[in-house]
């Protein structure tokens, strides 16, 4: 059975413990907790309740489930000792996916974990994304978050400082499917949203969202910091030119594409060598 970590004001719902890469049975719930607007944002956590706080962000049309658990990646972080906390973005998995534009402002994914880390009374924690969960990490230390250490999976320095054009991109697909410019990306955008059940007006909401952020901004974050993506991804850029514009981080490389990356082991690894290293 799965252990129940209910604090107050969660609604909570018990999910079956699993087993990864011959790790012993791990426990996973799931919670939901009001947003700074009302918007219901769902999040599991994962490992020992009392372990380092760390925070995994999934990427664009996926979930928690897809990008985090399924890979094994949370379990291989649980592992560590600590304590995952894996939400699901607003409009994606089981977080509330509202049509009204106007839930979308600029920054929104940012202020949501803004308000998931307040909801945890965390101090101190480390910040993990991938691809949309890797800008939102960057997003939420313009604004102010400090955590101890950072992961920037699937990102590069395009992605951050021309979030219009790769956004512009997913509109075309979201709105026109196969008959978008690249039909094949139209197919592909489409897929993902019927397999996550994801909503057109809610995906077009997250794109509305984007904010770009400016190579000074970029250059002020001083925290440790992981750059990582797939050999073959450069979907948002370089990893080596987003981490030599970085006060303190390195860039890797593990096999993979931006989508296939998430399941290769040596993620897994990568991140869990880099948080567990000591400074």
């Amino acid at each position: 059975m799965a252990r129940l970590l209910a604090s107050a004001g969660d609604e909570s719902e018990t999910l079956d413990g699993v087993e990864r890469q011959g790790q012993a049975e791990a426990m996973t719930d799931l919670h939901r907790f009001q947003s700074f607007d009302g918007v219901s944002i769902g999040y599991r956590t994962l490992g020992d309740p009392a372990g380092w706080p760390t925070l995994l962000l999934h990427g664009f049309l996926a979930s928690a489930e897809s990008n985090w658990f399924l890979p094994g990646i949370a379990a291989a972080v649980a592992a560590t000792g600590r304590r995952v906390i894996a939400p699901d973005l607003r409009g994606h998995g089981r977080s509330d996916a509202p049509s009204d534009p106007a839930a979308w402002p600029p920054d929104v994914l940012a202020r949501d974990q803004e308000a998931l880390v307040a909801h945890l009374h965390l101090s101190d924690y480390d910040l993990v994304g991938y691809s949309l969960g890797a800008r939102t990490a960057v997003r939420m230390l313009t604004r102010g978050a400090r955590p101890s250490k950072l992961v920037l999976a699937g990102m590069g320095e395009r992605g951050l400082m021309e979030a219009g054009a790769r956004a512009a991109m997913f509109e075309d697909a979201i709105r026109h499917g196969e008959a978008a410019r690249d039909p094949r990306a139209g197919r592909r955008v489409q897929a993902m949203m019927a397999a996550g059940g994801l909503k057109p007006e809610a995906m077009l909401g997250v794109l509305a969202s984007f904010a770009a952020t400016s190579a000074e901004a970029i250059a002020a974050i001083d925290v440790p910091t992981l750059v990582v993506a797939g050999q073959r991804d450069d979907d948002n850029g370089s990893v080596e030119a987003l981490a030599a514009m970085m006060a303190d981080a390195r860039a890797v490389r593990v096999p993979g594409d931006h989508l296939s990356a998430v399941m290769e082991p040596a993620l897994a690894e990568a991140i869990v060598g880099f948080l567990e290293a000591t400074q």
